[in-house]
């Protein structure tokens, strides 16, 4: 009896340090900021209750609709790219080719590369005049392009980053699923006569489901919240085709002193990543084997 007190007081010793951390730096200012969302507040002056001003604010503000537009588009590109992207380099590395842990260490680096550090290179790879990539489009005899100031081409360049950094820890993820696929049911499908692309949908492809809804929801969720690229490669720009709901908000908290307006943002993008959530769990209920 007493060695189980023991290891029950244990327990609650070892959990109450990550669980006051939850609180502190998670749980509260989650609270604190759906307070600030009713209030008007420059940092400076007390917080003034406004009720639901600054979201009737949000609903004629141009800016705020056009930063929400550009946040699908960015999540609606880089989502399906991460997730096609690093299931099909798990399948690659899964066939057990030659220097397979070179590979995996390769596609894993930019995960543990500084967000701020990748922005920063990308942004010197896409540069009009003198980057890599128009270097080597005009290899191939193509015109320059002004990648990151061009409306047009700067939410595909971001897209593209986002993607390659983000491929690395979702394939580790996939090709962990992969390797516990049952051998047999592959082997038994190939003597049935099903080709490549029938194994894989037929037998590879449900056994993996789980692993696929795990990582589209994961993806979708940090990729809504991203704000590292946007500030350091373009800064929203040219012209707002790059200004995001977190990149909006921080402008609007830490640039104009906004608080109650950002932190009304920031509800607003709670909640949209919450419905997103809750629909692709629906989803996922049916079409996932378990």
């Amino acid at each position: 009896m007493r060695w189980g007190r023991r290891r029950t007081l244990v327990a609650i010793g070892l959990l109450a340090i990550p669980l006051a951390g939850v609180l502190v730096f998670r749980i509260m200012p989650a609270i604190a900021s759906f307070a600030l969302s009713f209030t008007e507040w420059n940092l400076i002056a007390p917080p003034e209750f406004v009720g639901l001003s600054n979201f009737e604010e949000l609903v004629g503000d141009p800016t705020f609709w056009q930063a929400l537009w550009n946040t699908i588009y960015y999540v609606g590109g880089a989502v399906p790219g991460i997730v096609g992207v690093s299931l099909a380099l798990a399948l690659i590395l899964n066939r057990g080719i030659r220097g397979i842990k070179i590979f995996r260490t390769v596609y894993f680096l930019p995960v543990v590369s500084s967000m701020v550090a990748v922005g920063i290179m990308w942004r010197w790879m896409f540069n009009a005049q003198y980057g890599l990539v128009n270097a080597g489009l005009g290899f191939l005899g193509i015109e320059p392009i002004n990648w990151l100031g061009s409306q047009t081409w700067a939410m595909p360049a971001l897209i593209v980053v986002t993607v390659w950094r983000e491929i690395g820890f979702y394939m580790i993820i996939f090709l962990a699923a992969l390797q516990g696929v049952p051998r047999h049911l592959v082997e038994a499908a190939r003597l049935d006569g099903a080709g490549p692309w029938q194994r894989f949908w037929g037998v590879t492809f449900p056994m993996i489901s789980p692993v696929t809804f795990f990582v589209s929801i994961m993806a979708m969720i940090n990729t809504f919240q991203a704000f590292e690229y946007m500030y350091v490669m373009t800064e929203g720009g040219p012209r707002d085709s790059t200004l995001t709901l977190v990149y909006y908000l921080y402008l609007q908290g830490f640039e104009y002193f906004r608080t109650g307006y950002a932190s009304a943002i920031a509800l607003v993008l709670f909640t949209i990543i919450l419905v997103i959530t809750i629909v692709q769990w629906k989803i996922g209920e049916r079409r996932v084997v378990y």
